[in-house]
């Protein structure tokens, strides 16, 4: 799609700036803090930012990258993230254009920003972020159908992986439950995981499930008597659901099949939560996609973080965030690929 200069060179400028909060939310998020107020400060003095030294970009490369009060020096952080927001911006405007699924796509693009920076930094992915990231996936789905394939077969297929999955999950737990009741010790929770969060979630995915069965069994009167408009919106809803239970579950279902062979904590909730946002977001095909896509460049820097580092841990939600934006924009055409044997 044509996108003329001026619209490319606002989509830049306004990806910085939403940067410079998304910075904000790195910063404060991990310690519980308002996002909202104060205002920008310096880090280390504590002193606040005047406005033109808080201009995204630029006032970085000016004060080359130390504050003016103290002289300390700011986190590159800081510059690279306002950076990859506003080509983020303007990629997604290339890919989608002006259109009505550019938005939910570029919240769903500022989340897995924050999320890549605070679990590299702190190995957590808030609540905040996961959680929220989620009701805004199923909000904007319900509203926009054209983030979904609602065709017939697709959701039939979406109810019958999701059935599976959770068939599959209920299995894992009843097998975890009769290991540590023999006395085994199945899994510890790994330092710095972040607790909360979790009933809200585990409440969602009932929800969800229940959602998808009663959406399920209404969508066909409702066509019946005509309300095809109202449908077409149920109908996006159910993808959502669908996609919430299925990216949840699969990565879900992992972690317990670790936690059982491993005999330590494999998968943190966090990446749960996450991969649950991304089926909200893009549905359950594509959740499935960045599924597999995502350990493929999650084991390469895991090989080379063991052998630099000898840890076996790694921060794995920026490799699920890379997984569903290379699924977004290349999905389609990867599973074209596969479905024709791997031939281009």
């Amino acid at each position: 799609m044509d996108v003329s200069w001026l619209l490319r060179v606002f989509a830049f400028v306004l990806g910085s700036i939403v940067g410079s909060f998304l910075n904000v939310c790195i910063v404060r998020l991990p310690k519980g803090q308002s996002v909202v107020t104060p205002s920008s400060r310096c880090v280390h003095c504590g002193n606040p930012l005047s406005w033109y030294d808080n201009i995204p970009l630029l006032s970085y490369v000016l004060l080359r990258g130390k504050c003016r009060s103290c002289g300390r020096d700011f986190s590159a952080r800081y510059f690279w993230v306002e950076l990859l927001t506003a080509v983020s911006f303007l990629a997604f405007l290339e890919r989608f254009g002006l259109t009505i699924v550019i938005l939910p796509y570029l919240v769903m693009m500022g989340s897995f920003i924050v999320a890549t920076f605070v679990d590299l930094e702190h190995r957590i992915i808030p609540d905040e972020i996961t959680l929220g990231g989620l009701a805004g996936g199923i909000v904007f789905s319900a509203f926009i159908p054209r983030l979904h394939d609602i065709s017939d077969q697709m959701l039939w297929w979406g109810r019958s992986v999701m059935t599976f999955l959770l068939v599959l999950c209920c299995l894992l737990l009843l097998l975890t439950a009769a290991l540590q009741k023999m006395g085994h010790k199945i899994s510890e929770e790994e330092e710095g995981e972040e607790e909360g969060g979790e009933g809200i979630f585990y409440a969602v995915i009932l929800l969800a499930a229940g959602g998808v069965y009663l959406l399920n069994s209404l969508l066909p009167g409702m066509e019946n008597k005509g309300w095809f408009q109202a449908a077409l919106h149920l109908k996006s809803l159910e993808a959502s659901l669908i996609g919430t239970l299925i990216g949840g579950g699969a990565i879900y279902a992992m972690g317990m099949a670790g936690d059982i062979i491993f005999r330590r904590e494999s998968m943190g909730g966090g990446d749960v939560k996450l991969m649950a946002m991304i089926g909200a977001f893009l549905g359950w095909k594509l959740a499935i996609l960045t599924f597999f896509v995502a350990p493929l460049f999650g084991a390469v820097a895991g090989i080379i973080v063991k052998i630099r580092t000898k840890e076996s841990v790694i921060a794995y939600g920026p490799f699920i965030a890379l997984g569903a934006v290379i699924s977004l924009f290349l999905g389609d055409f990867i599973i074209d690929w596969i479905m024709s044997g791997y031939v281009f």
